[in-house]
């Protein structure tokens, strides 16, 4: 079992910036696949970047590419989303989410664990 636990939501005004934090526990994730999806309102949860826990590759939803960063780090077993140039359409609630794949895959349906969620909410 992979327990995950967000953090960093919150409001911020358009052009903003905000750091989201996953803490991980209860397993190594050295062969893991580490995501953040979001979910607005009336809408399905989408995928948002990925990390590999080993080597570090990351992939990005072309919505957030170039605005939005994924990181690790290992010492902390965290997971780190930073996200700059934010919209209002980026409002949603965002999950930290843990896949035991060994290539990055995008559909939440893949992903075995997921934390509780975190909002954040940006105004125009």
């Amino acid at each position: 079992q992979v327990q995950l636990v967000e953090s960093g939501g919150g409001l911020v005004q358009a052009g903003g910036s905000l750091r989201l934090s996953c803490a991980a526990s209860g397993r190594t994730l050295g062969s893991y696949v580490m995501g953040w999806f979001r979910q607005a309102p009336g809408k399905e949860r989408e995928f948002v970047a990925a990390i590999r826990w080993s080597g570090g590759s990351t992939y990005y939803a072309g919505s957030v590419k170039g605005r939005f960063t994924i990181s690790r780090d290992n010492a902390k077993n965290t997971v780190n989303l930073q996200m700059n140039s934010l919209k209002p359409e980026d409002t949603a609630v965002y999950y930290c989410a843990a896949d035991r794949s060994i290539a990055i895959v995008t559909p939440p349906k893949v992903y075995d664990y997921w934390g509780q969620g975190t909002q954040v909410t940006v105004s125009s």
